[in-house]
């Protein structure tokens, strides 16, 4: 018999081993849901339209979903993308603003402690943020620069990089400026770069979970409950999101899109994303960061919970780890 809530079929089969999380590296990046209820029906996770039409997810293979306004959840829903690792975030239309995140899980309190040391060590958190700069844009820091210094240094550099774009996307570039609270108030390349960023961000969120790390303990960023996320996401930011946030503005302000440019940045970002590898490059990222405070890290104690999503791959080629 099945029903909503259900097990998977064939679960726990005998001689088969229960079924493993899906290696982050090794899923699709997002989904978004709106004006529809998510559900699990036969033991699969569908989108059920207002209408009744059904939409199967495979939520074990997506690093993020993303409910926007119109959108609810069940329970079941809820324990399965729990069980499988996929995080789940209640978003403002358009992405935009984070109102709530469920944790993928398997967060290690020495992975806690060794993020929080380098954030409390004045030192290792300047050599954290110089690593970051150095990643960011292919050369070292300026030195003798404080953290502050480097932050402005850096806006100066995304302020510059969005107004080169504009110009060779043809868009009628002015500031960044939005209002979260009213996402029609933007135009149309800001609401392209918000709905850019906010994929982003999600991506990179459910990575720091999923990794064992926490969101608001931020190096260049602080202060906020995402902190770490933004320093992570930007990373990448204009590699990869921000190029094709001003493609897209630059194709609508053409008239020459078929659909929403809030929509059409989705669409490009999830081809960016796959064209660029970045799930599997997030948390080698983050490692790679951490590291540069060096300090040691702390050892797990023998009780320490699992990471959420184990960086494993089964014998068989073929075969998911």
């Amino acid at each position: 018999m099945s029903g909503a809530g259900q097990s998977q079929p064939g679960a726990n089969l005998p001689g088969l081993a229960p079924p493993a999380p899906i290696p982050l590296k090794d899923r699709a990046s997002m989904v978004f849901v709106e004006h529809a209820r998510l559900d699990v029906l036969d033991g699969a996770c569908v989108a059920v339209n207002a209408d009744g039409t059904r939409t199967q997810i495979p939520i074990g293979g997506i690093a993020c979903v993303m409910l926007e306004p119109g959108a609810r959840i069940s329970h079941a829903a809820v324990a399965l993308a729990a069980r499988v690792g996929t995080l789940i975030t209640w978003v403002g239309e358009g992405g935009v603003r984070l109102y709530s995140a469920g944790q993928p899980g398997g967060a290690w309190s020495d992975k806690l402690l060794w993020q929080a040391g380098i954030a409390l060590d004045d030192a290792a958190r300047l050599r954290v943020v110089r690593r970051m700069y150095a990643f960011r844009f292919g050369e070292e820091a300026p030195s003798r620069r404080s953290i502050d210094q480097l932050r402005g240094i850096e806006g100066v550099r995304v302020r510059e990089t969005y107004a080169l774009l504009a110009d060779r996307h043809g868009v009628d570039w002015k500031r960044r400026r939005y209002d979260p609270k009213d996402w029609e108030a933007g135009d149309v390349p800001n609401r392209c770069l918000s709905a850019a960023t906010a994929c982003l961000h999600g991506l990179s969120e459910a990575a720091v979970l999923a990794a064992g790390y926490a969101p608001a303990i931020g190096f260049l960023h602080s202060g906020k409950p995402l902190s770490f996320v933004y320093d992570i996401a930007d990373l990448f930011k204009l590699e990869t999101v921000v190029p094709e946030a001003f493609r897209i503005a630059g194709l609508a302000a053409k008239g020459r899109l078929e659909m929403s440019p809030d929509r059409a940045v989705r669409l490009a970002c999830r081809d960016a994303f796959r064209k660029t590898g970045l799930l599997a490059r997030i948390i080698p990222a983050i490692e790679e960061m951490l590291s540069a405070g060096g300090l040691p890290r702390p050892a797990p104690p023998p009780e320490a919970m699992p990471v959420a999503i184990e960086d494993s791959t089964s014998g068989d080629e073929g075969h998911r780890g």
